[in-house]
């Protein structure tokens, strides 16, 4: 998968408000079952959950180990910095140079 089809995936991951609810849950507390991941959406039903948190795998945005039978899952928030990284970081830049070009200015001419 390339970097644009990596971002694709984060970004719809993260466009439906169910799996931000789930992503939420696991920065609360990690490593959490389906069990206790399913009373984060108790309106939904136990497939729709798993199908959340497949989505959410497949954007690499949690990860699963098993700990005897029991599968936990943790949040991943790697793919998230990606973003910021690349998007946020780049559109702010601009703003952060005139702010301190600005501050650079202001000092000199009260100095």
């Amino acid at each position: 998968m390339n970097e644009g089809d990596e971002a694709d995936a984060v970004f719809r991951a993260l466009a439906d408000v169910s799996r931000r609810a789930l992503l939420d849950a696991l920065f609360q507390r990690d490593g959490r079952t389906l069990g206790e991941l399913c009373v984060v959406l108790p309106d939904m039903t136990r497939f729709g959950v798993m199908k959340h948190l497949a989505v959410l795998e497949a954007a690499g945005l949690v990860v699963t180990h098993k700990v005897g039978r029991t599968k936990l899952h943790h949040l991943n928030p790697v793919p998230i910095g990606r973003i910021a990284d690349r998007w946020i970081s780049k559109y702010a830049q601009p703003f952060t140079r005139a702010l301190l070009d600005l501050a650079g200015h202001l000092e000199r001419s009260t100095a």
